[in-house]
């Protein structure tokens, strides 16, 4: 049986504080950041919609995108999600 891990992007706004992570279940994290049960960065600083996402089928290829995405500039990661999500639509809603 396969399995699925997601590297994801979550915003408090358009252009505003940004959290990305890793997951193998998208649906089921993205509520948990949307109704505050993560305590930390993301319930601190209202991070509650899923602006972009990569799917992975190994979880260490996951975690390697989830740390080179953490090392790029902030510029070069709100173009990343302006370029897939260019009205930074809650994508959680399509999962």
């Amino acid at each position: 049986m396969s399995k699925t891990y997601f590297t994801y992007i979550m915003a408090s706004k358009r252009n505003g504080t940004l959290y990305i992570g890793v997951t193998n279940d998208l649906a089921r994290r993205a509520w948990e950041h949307r109704e505050g049960l993560v305590s930390g960065f993301t319930k601190t600083y209202d991070v509650k919609t899923l602006v972009y996402f990569e799917t992975f089928e190994d979880v260490r290829d996951a975690i390697a995108r989830e740390k080179r995405l953490k090392k790029y500039k902030r510029a070069w990661k709100l173009n990343l999600i302006q370029q897939h999500n260019i009205e930074w639509e809650d994508l959680s809603n399509t999962l």
